[in-house]
């Protein structure tokens, strides 16, 4: 290496230190600047600062957590900060390199009567002359995953009941003329609610 490519690296490198000690002076200069403050916590992943990272990859078995509606939220933090009043899931990242991820699961214990129901409508599916575009292929195969789900745990994830409550509903299948199609989407209504 030449001398002046020494003296470049050099420069470089004092030039990266320079920045990295700037910004550790800046947070340590303003203590309350950034940060995260949150008033009531029952779940999910937070994070914050130089390399802040959080992800929640929980499953969450039951009814969402009642959020304390009482819980005001915190004073901000400072400039650049986030306040949180409640949470209960997900995921929050504030930060140089801040990132959130929520990946988790809401997991819902799927009632007999929802079961009942959803034998109920695959029957009259198995009755019904299929033609092109009528939706209720696709009907029939979220019924037979959403059995398969319950059968194995007992539970179904909030996204596929709501997905299946919304394909009921939406108008967009011939599966409006069964007669069950309302005591299923009664039956995911409550569990969702």
């Amino acid at each position: 290496m030449t001398d002046d490519q020494h003296r470049n690296d050099r420069h470089e490198r004092d030039e990266h230190h320079h920045e990295d000690d700037e910004h550790r002076r800046e947070s340590a200069q303003s203590p309350g600047g950034g940060g995260i403050s949150i008033g009531s916590l029952s779940g999910g992943a937070v994070s914050q600062g130089d390399g802040a990272r959080a992800e929640d990859r929980s499953d969450r078995v039951g009814e969402r957590p009642a959020t304390a509606a009482a819980t005001p939220p915190p004073p901000a933090p400072g400039r650049g900060g986030m306040a949180v009043g409640s949470m209960s899931g997900g995921a929050l990242a504030q930060g140089r390199d801040a990132r959130a991820v929520d990946a988790s699961r809401q997991l819902l214990t799927v009632t007999p009567e929802l079961l009942a129901a959803v034998r109920e409508m695959r029957m009259e599916l198995s009755h019904r002359v299929r033609t092109p575009g009528d939706g209720l292929d696709e009907v029939d195969g979220e019924l037979a995953e959403l059995q398969a789900e319950a059968g194995l745990t007992g539970q179904a994830r909030r996204t596929r009941l709501t997905r299946l409550r919304t394909l009921l509903t939406s108008g967009a299948t011939a599966a409006g003329g069964l007669a069950s199609l309302a005591a299923v989407v009664e039956a995911i209504s409550r569990l969702v609610a």
